[in-house]
């Protein structure tokens, strides 16, 4: 055997694929692995891109190769900073357009490569390569995660198409949809790993009071524009798409900067805990509470895209509802805008 003589790097890439043509290949990998590997000198590597059937492949107790792997790596986004320097080699820094690029692509690697190899990183550039006839963003949202959940997929699309509609709590949704969707979100939310579960800052564990996200900004996009004009995609009236995009950007814009300002923050590593507040009727929302706990300081944001908009008197009055969780803290209150990107 040459693994016993020398050291043979093996890769196998979309190794999920495997459970659609030959199942039972896990079975003897395993029993080839745990045959030879001691006396072997191989680094098998195996990657796929449907996560939640690798996840099950080795690390659902009841599969052959649960448990054999010595490493597990999982490729994230760009972070914003990181980003923000690749979007600089190829474009002069525009946070509008900046912003945008970020909506659209969320960090992705192959999405930011296939905006920079096609310079398309000014907004109406961006909009005209991802709405066109052959587009890879118009398909891959719809082929990813149809693969992901197979034949019950429509339930899960209306469910994402919702919530990336502004439609957040469990109880618009199941009124939408006139359906219990309990185990739907939870699969959404620790299977797949698609939405993630907000709640207020200070709120208790148990709280009913609770929203859904989806927690990655390019399939955000791809439900919030793509799918809901699923039927002019289809007979390629993408100026009709692109209208609609451009009508509704803005707003949606809104909350994809928060949420890169609450990464921005993240990434200084001067909080131990980062979120908003909401009251049980959903209103009174304070965009950004973020925490040191240890040195007992609190920033309060308020986040517009337009810094006119920002009121702090408004911010400070809507922040007395949080005051008896604060005591002892020093509060620092902010307006963060596009002129901070």
């Amino acid at each position: 055997m040459i693994s016993r003589r020398r050291q043979i790097n093996l890769a196998i890439d979309e190794l999920q694929e495997f459970m659609s043509i030959n199942p039972s290949i896990y079975s003897e990998m395993q029993n080839v692995w745990d045959s030879y590997r001691e006396n072997s000198r191989v680094n098998l590597i195996l990657s796929g891109s449907i996560y939640s059937i690798m996840h099950k492949i080795f690390e659902d107790n009841k599969e052959p190769l649960y448990g054999r792997a010595d490493k597990k790596i999982v490729l994230y986004p760009f972070d914003v900073n990181t980003l923000k320097e690749i979007y600089k080699d190829y474009e002069k820094f525009d946070p509008y357009n900046f912003i945008s690029f970020y909506a659209i692509t969320g960090g992705i690697a192959k999405y930011v490569e296939l905006l920079c190899k096609e310079q398309s990183l000014k907004f109406d550039e961006m909009i005209d390569t991802v709405i066109s006839d052959g587009s890879f963003f118009l398909s891959k949202g719809r082929d990813v995660l149809i693969d992901e959940f197979g034949k019950d997929y429509h339930n899960y699309f209306s469910i994402l198409s919702l919530i990336a509609n502004s439609k957040t709590s469990r109880s618009e949704i199941e009124s939408i949809l006139e359906k219990s969707v309990g185990g739907y979100l939870e699969n959404l939310e620790k299977e797949y790993m698609i939405i993630k579960k907000i709640r207020p800052v200070f709120s208790k564990e148990k709280t009913k009071n609770i929203k859904y996200v989806i927690d990655d900004n390019f399939l955000n996009f791809w439900f919030r524009f793509v799918y809901r004009n699923s039927s002019a995609v289809e007979i390629k009236n993408f100026d009709y798409v692109k209208r609609y995009i451009k009508e509704n950007f803005n707003t949606f814009l809104g909350k994809v900067l928060e949420r890169y300002f609450k990464e921005k923050l993240m990434l200084s590593g001067r909080f131990s805990y980062i979120g908003s507040y909401w009251d049980e009727k959903g209103e009174n929302e304070i965009d950004i509470v973020a925490l040191n706990e240890m040195e007992k300081h609190v920033l309060i944001a308020e986040v517009k895209m337009n810094k006119d908009r920002i009121n702090i008197n408004t911010l400070k009055r809507k922040a007395e509802k949080i005051f008896p969780y604060l005591k002892g803290y020093e509060i620092e209150y902010k307006g963060f805008s596009l002129e901070d990107v």
